[in-house]
């Protein structure tokens, strides 16, 4: 992986003109989760013109809490991962730091990751726990996963998956079934109130109440 200053080097050019590329769509520049902007060992081929090598896929690890008071804890989350990679000898080529509720599936790093999946470009993804990705849904994210050819490494520790988020999910859920219940109710009596002044105005002989 190249940053531009690297990689205008290597190529002969300067980053404006990289840039210019960029733009005009002849080398786009390829970019982390976070936006940084890089160019890989094929990019570098399709510059010079040379053979391109396999693609290099990456390892990502992600951590996710709910709400920012508890920052302390992605930082545990990430020391952890940190450690176990290093155990490993895995080198962690992005990481995802997210605040967010395990509920939505639409958070934006979320889809980036599930994207680079697809796109064939992770290589595996490390979780401390599997709620860290999504409450729910975990078994369609790791059949993803597989039939992608990416490795899902979850470290499964219980300390790192602080219960009184599972708490607020299930608060949440139960408010969103409750306030449907309630709209619910709203609308048959609304319904019922239309039907009646629609039957009143069809039979004008009618004594109204």
């Amino acid at each position: 992986m190249y940053s531009v200053a690297q990689f205008a080097k290597q190529v002969g050019v300067s980053v404006k003109t990289l840039q210019r590329w960029d733009r005009e769509g002849r080398l786009k520049a390829k970019r982390t989760l976070s936006g940084r902007r890089y160019y890989t060992e094929a990019d570098l081929a399709t510059a010079l013109n040379l053979p391109k090598p396999p693609a290099a896929r990456r390892t990502i690890a992600s951590c996710r809490v709910s709400s920012p008071a508890q920052r302390p804890d992605v930082q545990n989350q990430r020391a952890a991962l940190s450690s176990y990679a290093v155990s490993k000898q895995l080198v962690v080529d992005d990481w995802i730091v997210e605040i967010g509720g395990g509920l939505n599936v639409e958070r934006k790093r979320f889809l980036a990751l599930v994207d680079a999946i697809v796109a064939g470009e992770v290589e595996r993804v490390l979780i401390a726990h599997q709620d860290r990705l999504a409450r729910f849904g975990f078994a369609l994210i790791k059949h993803l996963c597989e039939t992608h050819h990416t490795e899902l490494v979850v470290m499964n520790t219980e300390t790192l998956s602080p219960e009184h988020e599972l708490v607020q999910d299930v608060m949440s859920i139960l408010h969103c079934f409750s306030s449907r219940l309630y709209g619910l109710r709203n609308y048959r009596k609304a319904l019922e109130k239309a039907l009646k002044d629609e039957n009143r105005a069809q039979d004008p002989d009618e004594p109204h109440p």
